[in-house]
């Protein structure tokens, strides 16, 4: 069973009715997740894949009564969506969103210490536990049911690390996108917790990438894990001060390079792996 979802999880879907919400609860209710309503304001009683559109999350949630929520909205109706959702008292919400103000998030994630939410993202591919459900658009196809945890920041880059594990005979317990933005709702050490608690994850990768301390500050708990962690950082050939791909991915002169990272992870002792057909023997080794 998943860390944070399973197939029992009742997901409502936020933007189901535009055409990466609607497109994107077709593929998961394909992988077998359990999407009980969505919610798109102004088409209430519309039908999406079978699935029954409200106005609100509030209407859907007194109807259906959903346990995690995704979004797929504009980045700028991202933030009061995810406060309806929090104010309805969704224990999950996963963002996938591009481009939503940072200071959006850090009023979000300030509202969210007051709550019983937990926000995966935003600019997130989200989260998959093979076998039994997924929230977000990671392909279908590439996933294995097994005992490895994988945690990114990565988007695209997650998808290639889960097929070359696949391929490898490397099934994954659940595989989770953080988000590659500077503020995120759950950091790595929150899920590498969880990771540690998951009686069905044995093994962990982190996919890290340049920019900030999200890395950095992950050091202190592996250390303390009794379970191995494998480490891959993207962006060795990252030139300080260029934005690379999205809002979270800049090196400041002096910090957040890829090899600042792997120098502190190896420094503690962390295994690094050099490319993603690395992470494949690094873990063998492991298991």
């Amino acid at each position: 069973m998943s860390i944070l979802i399973n197939k029992n999880t009742r997901v409502l879907v936020q933007g189901i009715t535009g055409n990466v919400g609607s497109f994107q609860t077709g593929q998961m209710i394909q992988f077998g997740t359990n999407i009980v309503a969505g919610v798109t304001p102004g088409k209430g009683g519309a039908v999406v894949h079978g699935i029954q559109v409200y106005d609100s999350v509030k209407e859907a949630a007194d109807e259906t009564k959903p346990d995690a929520s995704v979004i797929f909205v504009p980045p700028r109706f991202a933030a009061d969506a995810i406060f309806e959702a929090i104010d309805t008292g969704i224990g999950l919400v996963v963002c996938i969103t591009e481009g939503v103000p940072v200071h959006d998030i850090m009023r979000i994630c300030a509202y969210l210490d007051g709550s019983s939410t937990r926000l995966i993202g935003p600019n997130c591919p989200g989260i998959t536990s093979p076998g039994e459900s997924k929230i977000g658009i990671m392909p279908n196809p590439i996933h294995m049911k097994g005992n490895i945890g994988l945690v990114s920041r990565s988007g695209t880059l997650t998808y290639e690390i889960i097929a070359l594990l696949s391929k490898n005979g490397l099934g994954q317990s659940t595989s989770i996108g953080i988000g590659g933005d500077p503020v995120a709702g759950t950091s790595f050490v929150d899920i590498l917790e969880m990771f540690e608690n998951d009686p069905d994850t044995d093994v962990v990768v982190l996919v890290g990438e340049i920019g900030g301390t999200a890395e950095e500050d992950s050091i202190g708990f592996i250390k303390e894990m009794t379970k191995p962690v494998v480490g891959y950082i993207v962006g060795v050939s990252a030139p300080p001060g260029k934005t690379m791909g999205h809002a979270g991915a800049i090196v400041s002169t002096g910090s957040g390079t890829a090899l600042d990272k792997i120098t502190a992870f190896e420094n503690a002792g962390i295994v690094v792996a050099k490319s993603p057909e690395d992470i494949v023997v690094q873990v063998k080794k492991i298991i």
